[in-house]
């Protein structure tokens, strides 16, 4: 990689304000106190390491999770600055992990080309919010360290010997006065650095957990880039090309871009900018679309592949199967507020458009047979949507006709305002009539669902709006499905999947959360899904109230709370053996019942699973299954 040739030393390191709200209101610095905060400390100094990456001096990375929750962050880079700073009299290494918005990454004299911490808080946050923190630095020849404590120097910056590497060693323990657990999940911090080391090509990062015998621990290098990050999310998908298709240009905006073309129905495109995950996109995804959309239109026709009166194939028709991800270097970013999740750079669209435009039609002139291949499936696609449109306009006339817009088996609420309503989806006829009559008719709709409903993972846009079970659903929820979703008009702020607790249930819920997530995600990202979660025992016993139990290990607690003899234990296999009043009071009674809100963590992982769950290919589905058996629970046979 080549390297950003500029001095980087105190005078480069700005001050701009102190650490004093930190501690009092981590959650504006870190978004929240949950094991997602917790997660933000690591994310935060490994994002340090990697902006020497970006700038050419950091080749490997080495993250560990020690015994007690310590996590180790070493690098190879040039090291923190050790220097007296001008401004703040102290060392520069510890001007920047004292003072708030202290940091190398401010103003064009910086120490970096580009960042994804421009915020600058990393370092100095998670010093704040840590019990304690060591920070060791080879550089100039020396070794040197300083200790802290909630963010206040103990120990300052302190010359221990000599040293001809270079490089910084972060350790810390996260404060469990302010965070409600310092329980890391490595599963999610591996992927995480799975993700980096794709976008940072030729980054070695290693990973070790070593709180349990045997340590778990991976290592991720990339020489591939963004080919192997497309290659890894396609790795379950039926491929129609066999090589990702590869853009890189460097200039005034570095551009890294992978496509490759599968045969499923969904379109997968992650954005990056400076390694930071865009989640809404921006200028860059924006600038990708336009020009994927000109340059395939442009073949077909000057190919015969679609005939000037048919018109232009569509954006959406171009965009089904593909996986993308594209990756932009912004010397200064301009995100769409704190979260950093859109890109407002205006410039970016035009540079990303040509470059995304002449790499394109090069390759398609010099691969025909991939061309068309490609071009089969989007002129495909094009006819399904316009079957689809048809599909759509008929549901519309269909309830223009009716005395409701709303499936006729939905009871629906008197209120109609959506953020204090929600709907239960209700699997079978029988549960669907106990609800009806057990709910709060003021906020609580009832639409019951029988059979089993389309797998929308192999079916197209037309197929689901002729389908009989997902019409009801897509109609009662109001906002329409796919790129016609419009979150602000769902007529329910809270949909509730409750199915019976045993393998039909657990596949119809499966069913919908397809569904939802391949055609109404921004219901799951606004956090407006959920899982009802039905008792599973209710213990009754001559003189004593009934007591419901919602896991085998509550069950044997109130077993020996009530003294076994005597007590009578119902198993109950499906939410139609309980009466009204019962599934009110344990099930749909806000005050009692146990909702499970669907997050999406992480879309990554999400469409993964989708994939080998609903996917046709049996193989991964299989390997999944048996290496996953042994979580299983409560499975009827």
């Amino acid at each position: 990689m080549e390297k950003f040739e500029h001095e980087y030393g105190a005078e480069q390191i700005q001050v701009l304000e102190g650490l004093e709200a930190v501690r009092k209101r981590p959650g504006m610095y870190i978004g929240s106190v949950s094991i997602r905060g917790l997660h933000h400390l690591v994310y935060e100094i490994v994002d340090n390491c990697v902006d020497e990456a970006l700038a050419g001096y950091c080749t490997e990375i080495d993250i560990k999770i020690e015994p007690g929750n310590i996590i180790s962050v070493q690098d190879n880079g040039r090291g923190i600055p050790v220097d007296i700073h001008p401004k703040t009299k102290i060392s520069a290494a510890e001007t920047v992990y004292t003072k708030l918005h202290a940091g190398g990454k401010f103003g064009g004299d910086s120490g970096y080309k580009v960042s994804g911490g421009l915020h600058g808080v990393g370092a100095s946050v998670v010093n704040a919010l840590s019990t304690w923190t060591e920070v060791t630095i080879a550089r100039d020849g020396g070794l040197f360290e300083m200790k802290f404590e909630k963010g206040k120097t103990v120990e300052p910056l302190t010359r221990i010997g000599d040293s001809e590497k270079t490089g910084t060693k972060v350790r810390f323990l996260a404060d469990d006065t302010i965070f409600e657990t310092l329980d890391y999940d490595y599963a999610t911090l591996e992927e995480r650095f799975r993700e980096i080391a794709f976008l940072t090509k030729g980054l070695k990062i290693n990973i070790e957990d070593l709180r349990e015998e045997p340590s778990k621990k991976a290592e991720f290098h990339f020489e591939g880039g963004l080919k192997s990050f497309v290659e890894y999310l396609n790795k379950n998908k039926e491929k129609i090309h066999k090589d990702p298709i590869y853009i890189e240009k460097d200039g005034e905006v570095p551009i890294e871009i992978a496509i490759q073309y599968t045969t499923s129905y969904s379109e997968n495109i992650l954005t990056f900018v400076n390694n930071i995950n865009t989640v809404e996109g921006g200028t860059h995804l924006e600038g990708f679309k336009r020009a994927l959309t000109k340059t395939f239109n442009d073949y077909a026709k000057s190919h015969n592949l679609i005939k000037e009166k048919d018109g232009n194939l569509q954006g959406e028709d171009i965009r089904e199967g593909i996986t993308a991800v594209i990756s932009v270097k912004v010397k200064e970013p301009q995100f769409e507020g704190q979260t950093k999740t859109k890109l407002g750079n205006s410039n970016v669209t035009g540079i990303v458009s040509s470059a995304v435009g002449e790499a394109l039609a090069n390759f398609l002139e010099e691969n025909p047979s991939v061309a068309k291949a490609i071009l089969e499936k989007c002129i495909s696609a094009s006819r399904a949507r316009e079957a689809a449109r048809k599909a759509r306009e008929l549901v519309r006339r269909k309830s223009a006709l009716e005395t409701s817009t709303l499936p006729g088996k939905l009871a629906d609420c008197s209120s109609k305002v959506a953020s204090e309503c929600e709907v239960y989806i209700v699997e079978g006829d029988s549960a669907g009539g106990s609800a009806k009559q057990g709910r709060d008719r003021r906020f609580q709709a009832i639409l019951p669902l029988w059979g089993k409903m389309l797998n929308v993972e192999k079916s197209r846009a037309d197929k689901i709006y002729n389908n009989d079970k997902l019409q009801p659903v897509i109609l009662a929820v109001g906002a329409g499905i796919g790129a016609d979703f419009d979150i602000s008009k769902i007529r329910y702020g809270k949909v509730i999947i409750m199915a019976d607790a045993d393998v039909d249930g657990a596949h119809i819920r499966t069913l919908l959360l397809t569904f939802f997530f391949r055609y109404m995600r921004p219901l799951i990202e606004n956090g407006n899904v959920y899982l009802a979660q039905p008792p599973l025992y209710k213990l009754s016993k001559k003189g004593k109230p009934d007591v419901y139990c919602y896991t085998d290990e509550e069950m044997t607690k109130h077993l020996n709370e009530m003294g076994r003899d005597g007590v009578n234990i119902q198993r109950y296999k499906g939410l139609g053996e309980m009466n009204p009043e019962q599934l009110w009071e344990t099930t749909m009674n806000p005050e009692h019942r146990i909702l499970i809100k669907v997050k999406l963590e992480d879309a990554i992982k999400a469409d993964e699973i989708f994939t080998i769950l609903m996917g046709d290919d049996i193989t991964p589905r299989r390997k999944f299954i048996e290496e996953n058996a042994k979580y299983v629970k409560n499975l009827d046979i």
